[in-house]
């Protein structure tokens, strides 16, 4: 009866360091992915700051008057084109493509 307790709490002993063994790995990868994360998090916030502030049509018509007075003109989306080299041909396409229904 006493090597049987004795064999159970070895036993019990063996599981307990292979589940904090397996539990610190898991730990570790926690801590590696969320340090890889971190500087992610930081770069997006700061690209999301430029984005919303020089997207903002304030902005946009701030720095028209700023830095290009008259130069710039409205146009429509439709009549703007795309130009692509192929072989040693430039081919001039649609940027949006027109259907029939407008």
């Amino acid at each position: 009866m006493k090597q049987l307790v004795v064999a159970v709490i070895l036993v019990l002993i063996l599981i307990t360091s292979l589940i904090k063994n397996s539990t610190k790995e898991i730990e570790d990868q926690i801590f590696i992915v969320k340090e890889n994360i971190r500087p992610l998090k930081s770069e997006l916030e700061d690209v999301l700051l430029e984005f919303n502030y020089l997207s903002s049509p304030e902005k946009l018509v701030q720095y028209q008057t700023q830095y290009f007075e008259k130069d710039l003109i409205k146009i429509e989306i439709m009549n703007i084109k795309e130009i692509f080299k192929n072989n040693e041909t430039l081919e001039i396409k649609d940027l949006i493509s027109k259907n029939g229904n407008e």
